[in-house]
């Protein structure tokens, strides 16, 4: 890509020459990048429930361009479903990995899932039976997964732990319990950020590219871990963390929208 697709560089804060660094850095590699975005914090802000997350109405037309600028190597990587992903950035469909890769979008269309069992229908309607009574917390079906929010009752984080670890242990081993930011969620074991990345790869419209990774969560740290190991970038959005594997950090998801702005344009 030619030089035109650089980015200016973020006006002055308290972290500047952090997010400068981050800047330069995420400029040279858009120059052959194809980038994975994730949604939640990092695309879009966070919300106290799932239905009340708001799109910028410029935005999925500009994720369009900017997927156009890369040669559609332009993939988001959500613990969303692949449904509630289209919703959002409708009209357009991306190239997409939802429930954290359990189900995945391929570039040309194909769509692979994880189907849930009529076990684990039967367990998710006794989890939303038994925290029935639990003012604040938000029980989210989505298909092979299913995530208890505690946003809204931060007090009770412990006794929601202990019963989604109850919960896992009747799923069974083809499960785990994914910890986020407010949020519990019982997803399928074999799917993780970091193998969705690498799958994309595999693809002719993302092969021989350095892919650039973007999340603000636990749940993206292997996405983050495969786009290091495979020669690419990485960047946590929020406060700085020594937990985290990624390479660069922005402040907010306003910051990434502005980013996708300014490249779109």
């Amino acid at each position: 890509m030619a030089n035109s697709n650089q980015l200016p560089e973020a006006p002055p804060s308290g972290s500047a020459s952090r997010q400068e660094e981050t800047l330069s850095t995420l400029s040279s590699y858009l120059q052959n990048g194809a980038l994975f975005l994730d949604i939640d914090g990092t695309l879009l802000d966070l919300a106290p429930t799932p239905d009340e997350i708001f799109v910028p109405p410029a935005l999925p037309a500009q994720l369009d361009a900017v997927s156009q600028r890369l040669g559609r190597a332009l993939a988001l990587v959500t613990g969303r479903g692949l449904t509630y992903a289209d919703r959002l950035f409708a009209p357009y469909q991306f190239p997409t990995a939802g429930l954290h890769g359990a189900e995945r979008r391929s570039p040309d269309g194909s769509i692979f899932k994880v189907e849930p069992t009529g076990e684990f229908e039967r367990l998710k309607i006794a989890l939303r039976a038994e925290t029935a009574g639990w003012t604040g917390i938000v029980i989210e079906d989505k298909g092979a997964a299913v995530a208890a929010h505690f946003r809204l009752a931060p007090a009770r984080q412990a006794e929601l732990t202990e019963l989604m670890q109850r919960f896992l242990n009747r799923a069974g081993p083809d499960w785990t319990l994914q910890h986020g930011k407010m949020v519990l969620e019982i997803r399928p074991a074999r799917a993780n950020k970091g193998d969705a990345l690498e799958s994309f790869l595999a693809t002719p419209a993302f092969r021989g590219r350095h892919p650039i990774a973007i999340g603000d969560d636990v749940t993206d740290e292997a996405m983050f871990s495969m786009a290091n190991r495979l020669g690419g970038y990485s960047i946590r959005v929020g406060p700085p963390s020594a937990e985290t594997a990624a390479r660069g950090t922005l402040p907010s998801a306003e910051a990434v929208r502005e980013i996708v702005a300014r490249f779109a344009g």
